[in-house]
């Protein structure tokens, strides 16, 4: 029998206005674990769990819930699979501690996962003991927020990614502490990310990885002792600002590498105490301006098929090579920057040196072919081998030069 229209508009109308339940969880609750309270849960309840420890993993979310912890409850997966799965839209996970994530060679169990949803919200977690941390799989406009992430990475092998996105779009990671994992923040064939203000240090491999990514944005992250800063590889149309690379040190160690990119902006960072502070391969039409690169052993190295980059505006302090190249091409345009080596002179006063500086050194090309030549960078000779290819390049590009090399250090907003 069919019911006349006006009473399903009714009905529907009470089902929107029903009021939502709160559920809690705790020793002397109706609900003692968190299982039988999500299960219990109706879409658009708030299930709130008390203080304690609860031993509980394999936690399906298949509806709209709110789930909020009162004084970081812990959720103890004892090492048995993954704790939380999110399978809706609209899910708020706010306050929790989780430990002991379970640890496979086969499947990427994670503290939380996200998978297909939409409007969710990970935030004000405390997550430990873990292989993957927040792991977010076809998911979409979300938000992880303040999250403290501790790994106890060894190797590589066995561990896995602080907070991982893979297939999604229209997210924003803002203000989470990431150590001790393999990768701080993952990114593969994700879209319009917002990656900002995030502390990622002593983390296995790269503090921030980008794979097949476009149109992302990472700002004012720092990204420290790692065992390489940043990775960004195979994207486009990227901007990467205001972020502190620091401290990111090794023999294969950078602050930032790129590897086939294009069309993208690199402006305001900070580039500190790094092997390497950028190092490129095979990307063109980016932007470098504002940056500054201090105390680092490299502070770019080009390492070919580069080309319509533009510098502008950086400043070089006291690295042991400013600028590296392995061929005697150029196509990149070194303009207007401040190099703390320079020893030019400025008679008419404009700010600007009137001799063009070579800021590849001889010996930097030498040190690329021969790493083992390294120890002699303070010496009389190489000064000399320097100072000959400067009047008459042989070995470096002829063409690159500063022709309007700053006297004076450009005021960059880094933090």
């Amino acid at each position: 029998m069919r019911l006349p229209v006006f009473i399903l508009i009714l009905l529907a109308l009470s089902f929107s206005n029903a009021k939502a339940e709160q559920l809690e969880v705790c020793n002397s609750c109706e609900y003692k674990n968190i299982k039988t309270a999500i299960e219990s849960a109706a879409a658009g309840d708030t299930v709130v769990i008390k203080k304690g420890t609860y031993r509980e993993f394999n936690l399906q979310i298949t509806k709209p819930l709110t789930i909020i912890g009162e004084d970081h409850p812990v959720i103890d997966g004892e090492d048995r699979g993954e704790i939380i799965t999110i399978e809706s839209d609209n899910v708020t996970i706010d306050g929790l501690k989780i430990i002991n994530v379970g640890t496979s060679y086969t499947t990427d169990y994670a503290a939380v996962r996200v998978v297909k949803s939409e409007n969710f919200l990970i935030q004000n977690l405390q997550l430990e003991k873990l292989f993957f941390g927040i792991y977010l799989e076809k998911a979409k406009k979300g938000k992880v927020i303040n999250n403290t992430i501790l790994g106890d990475a060894v190797e590589e092998y066995s561990s896995g990614n602080g907070i991982q996105l893979w297939y999604c779009k229209d997210i924003e990671v803002t203000g989470n502490k990431i150590q001790k994992v393999r990768d701080g923040i993952y990114l593969e064939f994700s879209d319009d990310i917002l990656i900002e203000d995030n502390l990622s240090k002593d983390n296995l491999r790269y503090g921030l990885h980008f794979m097949f990514s476009n149109n992302d944005s990472y700002e004012n992250n720092i990204f420290e002792n790692n065992g390489a800063g940043v990775a960004v590889m195979f994207s486009k149309f990227i901007t990467m600002k205001g972020n502190i690379f620091r401290k990111n040190w090794g023999p294969a160690s950078f602050g930032l590498l790129l590897k086939e990119i294009n069309d993208s902006e690199i402006s305001n960072n900070n580039f500190e105490e790094n092997t390497v502070g950028i190092n490129i391969e095979g990307s063109n039409r980016i932007n470098y301006n504002n940056n500054d690169f201090r105390n680092n052993g490299w502070a770019v190295k080009v390492r070919g098929a580069c080309y319509s980059n533009i510098f502008t505006k950086n400043n070089f302090f006291n690295n042991s090579f400013d600028i590296s190249y392995n061929s005697k091409l150029n196509d990149n345009s070194f303009d207007r920057n401040y190099w703390s080596s320079y020893t030019g002179y400025d008679l008419n006063k404009d700010g600007l040196g009137d001799v063009p500086y070579r800021p590849v050194k001889l010996f930097s090309y030498i040190v690329n072919r021969t790493p083992e030549t390294i120890i002699l960078l303070r010496s009389l000779f190489i000064d000399i081998i320097d100072f000959s290819e400067k009047v008459s390049p042989v070995f470096t590009p002829d063409n690159l030069m500063d022709q309007n090399p700053l006297l004076k250090p450009v005021s960059h907003d880094i933090n």
